[in-house]
């Protein structure tokens, strides 16, 4: 998440009702991921999610990634990803674009119409847009639990094993690769960078799904 923007973008619209509630994923808990809410001098609420708990309930498999939930407590837009920026950053032969001009512009246009805005989404847009959790998903999860459950228990080798069982029971899930290779930090960007290649064309950051935005006025 990039911190520094969305403290920027909570200065700004946190007086007219938005609350930014940022999770960091990691098993190291609050003494890794702390010094990062800390730098960003971040004011809105943050949690160290050691166990990845909203990763799993709302299906996110990489970071950043934003939900918009309303005052009624009803998802608005479902997991996207979230920057607050645009950028073109190549990477080993290869362009990660991300554009957060349009998320965050769709952002301000919801705080100020609420309901009204054309990018909260209905009931049943929102739906449409849900796919339920596989065997293969479940499955991934408890393997996961399981790894975090043997690594501060202290058993690594247990742990390694059932982290690498959850990676290849859920592939596309960045963020429990991500949590593997933090404890292996030498081959962590190695085995980043191979991963991010065998994409291919699909995208790391997948553009949320806001045409207008990205069609131009």
């Amino acid at each position: 998440m990039d911190l520094p923007g969305w403290q920027a973008l909570y200065e700004e619209l946190g007086p007219q009702g938005l609350e930014i509630i940022s999770v960091a994923q990691d098993t190291g808990g609050e003494a890794v991921a702390g010094k990062w809410f800390d730098r960003a001098e971040a004011t809105f609420t943050q949690i160290v999610d050691e166990n990845h708990l909203i990763s799993r309930l709302y299906n996110m498999v990489n970071v950043p990634t934003g939900v918009w939930i309303d005052e009624e407590g009803r998802i608005v837009r479902p997991n996207e990803t979230a920057f607050t920026s645009n950028s073109e950053n190549p990477i080993a032969g290869k362009t990660m674009t991300i554009r957060g001009g349009d998320y965050t512009a769709a952002l301000r246009d919801w705080v100020e119409k609420g309901a009204d805005s054309e990018f909260a989404l209905s009931r049943d847009e929102i739906v449409e847009r849900q796919t339920p959790r596989t065997s293969e998903q479940a499955d991934a999860d408890a393997y996961f639990q399981l790894g975090n459950h043997f690594h501060r228990s202290g058993d690594e080798e247990l742990a390694n094993r059932y982290w690498a069982e959850a990676q290849t029971r859920l592939p596309e899930s960045w963020n429990f690769h991500r949590q593997d290779w933090s404890f292996t930090p030498e081959e962590a960007g190695a085995n980043w960078v191979q991963k991010y290649l065998a994409l291919g064309d699909e995208q790391y950051y997948p553009a949320a799904d806001l045409p207008r935005l990205s069609d131009g006025p």
